[in-house]
């Protein structure tokens, strides 16, 4: 998917992260996903809780899905 701009430059829409995305740390389903100039992290959403306050002042992108939780709960 993509996504025109008003300078008329195309931005790449990430795919959501699904079950089969899981946390680099220990295995949880991911609902973070980081890319950093060296790579790309995935991380559940405890983890990516905890490092967001390192990793975030270098982070290229934050993709933040952890809102998906609640609805879950709630639905």
């Amino acid at each position: 998917m993509s996504q025109i701009t008003t300078d008329d430059t195309v931005e790449l829409e990430r795919p959501a992260l699904t079950a089969l995305d899981r946390c680099d740390l220990c295995g949880a389903q991911a609902y973070v996903r980081v890319t950093l100039a060296s790579g790309e992290l995935l991380f559940c959403a405890h983890h990516g809780t905890a490092y967001k306050p390192k990793l975030i002042e270098t982070a290229l992108e934050w993709h933040d899905e952890t809102a998906r939780l609640a609805e879950s709960v709630a639905g």
